[in-house]
């Protein structure tokens, strides 16, 4: 989440309907409410009704502190294992289930789910843990814990969604930002539906104070780098959406309501099909990236073993302890072979071309080719004993000196819903 105000306006809203469960105080004559004595009496009636879910005795089991325990127990374990304190890296977010299009477009969609409990860093974590406990307690009183989680997980894997479309292949995209905002939208939902039986002073407060909140918070992602606001409308429109569709009208009944919430819940499960319809094919797949990046590390180890093993057959030939026979049959097995083996591993890997690591694949694939080529050579001047074809194939092994791949890809720029 981008930024949080010093006091969160859920902090204040909890505060003033803890002060109204005894009654709303309104003090004021009826002619500065603009209403009559009568009027001003069902409005307070109104407010009390509303305000209705917040009275009662909490429940045994929260939704909220569940899920904020959740989130401490994941960067606890993040922590254990090497992520950062201040910042963790992508690879490591990628390694926990972080949002990134050519992974999750590569059937791992179960990512849409587990980046909502990842964070980049304990400031991240902080904040965004602060608006669950401000805003989730006051929320799940009023739709209750099974409405809530729905709000909440539908909201973060929709904004999750979206953020997919939106980011492309370009950033590695974590937080549980997009679910909160999904709360903040399903309240201002609330306030707007049964904003007739509230004061409308304390409706103005109450929703223009969370409405501004979402406003500068969304204003700020688009100001700010490194923040996923894809994530953040997708939660917010999916939560409200949520919030009309799950609401229960606190007073008198609407024959018609049930009927929109249908038509609202139809509408939106077809905007939800066609994003999914939309989603772009893939730059590349993870699962190739991955297969090429194990591959990479496998030869460098093997190139590692092959050189330790030829530097000491040149020991040897250079104290006479062998024939040069036995010189050139060890080269052929212990230097040339392995160079074909990892040569045919190499060529048998393929890769789409926009895979981050085919560039380098395809240099070690080259080098590992000269490198068995100019080992059959000095196999074959070892066996003739011939200086020259000796010196021409060292000096070809060390022309064909291996590349340095650079580290892939996984370090994309983070994104922080």
């Amino acid at each position: 989440m981008a930024a949080s105000p010093n006091r969160n306006v859920f902090v204040q809203c909890s505060v003033r309907f803890l002060k109204m469960e005894h009654g709303p105080q309104i003090d004021r004559p009826a002619t500065d409410q603009g209403m009559t004595a009568k009027t001003g009496d069902r409005t307070v009636r109104g407010t009390q009704l509303v305000l209705e879910p917040l009275r009662g005795r909490r429940a045994l089991f929260s939704v909220t502190t569940f899920l904020i325990a959740s989130n401490l127990l994941v960067a606890i374990a993040m922590l254990l294992v090497g992520a950062g304190l201040w910042h963790s890296s992508s690879a490591v977010q990628m390694a926990w289930g972080a949002n990134f299009g050519p992974a999750t477009k590569d059937g791992e969609w179960w990512r849409l789910g587990t980046a909502m409990f990842l964070h980049f860093g304990v400031v991240h974590l902080a904040m965004n843990m602060l608006a669950l406990w401000d805003s989730g307690r006051l929320v799940e009183r009023i739709f209750g814990p099974a409405r809530f989680a729905a709000i909440y997980f539908g909201s973060g894997l929709a904004g999750n969604l979206l953020s997919l479309i939106v980011q492309g292949d370009r950033a590695v995209s974590g937080g549980a930002s997009g679910a909160i905002f999904g709360i903040y939208g399903a309240f201002l939902v609330y306030l707007l539906h049964e904003r007739r039986r509230l004061h409308p002073g304390d409706f103005r407060w109450m929703f223009w104070g969370a409405a501004a909140f979402s406003g500068i918070t969304l204003t700020l992602g688009f100001l700010i780098p490194g923040i996923d606001n894809a994530a953040h409308v997708g939660g917010l429109v999916t939560g409200a959406t949520a919030g009309f569709v799950l609401l229960k009208p606190v007073a008198g009944k609407d024959p018609s309501f049930p009927g929109k919430q249908r038509m609202v819940a139809a509408a939106f499960g077809l905007v939800v099909a066609a994003l999914v319809v939309s989603i772009p094919d893939p730059l590349y797949r993870w699962s190739e990236e991955q297969a090429a990046r194990g591959e990479i590390r496998e030869f460098i180890g093997e190139d590692a073993r092959i050189n330790a093993r030829l530097r000491s057959i040149l020991k040897e030939g250079r104290t006479g302890g062998a024939s040069f026979e036995q010189l050139a049959g060890r080269i052929e097995t212990e230097v040339a072979e392995p160079y074909e083996q990892s040569f045919e591993q190499l060529s048998a890997l393929r890769v789409g071309p926009g895979v981050p690591s085919a560039a380098a694949l395809d240099q070690l694939r080259r080098y590992a080719e000269a490198r068995r080529d100019a080992s059959h050579a000095l196999a074959e001047g070892v066996r003739k004993n011939d200086p020259r074809q000796i010196r021409d194939a060292l000096s070809s092994a060390r022309q064909a000196a291996r590349p340095q791949p650079k580290t892939p890809p996984a370090e994309r720029p983070p994104q922080k819903p």
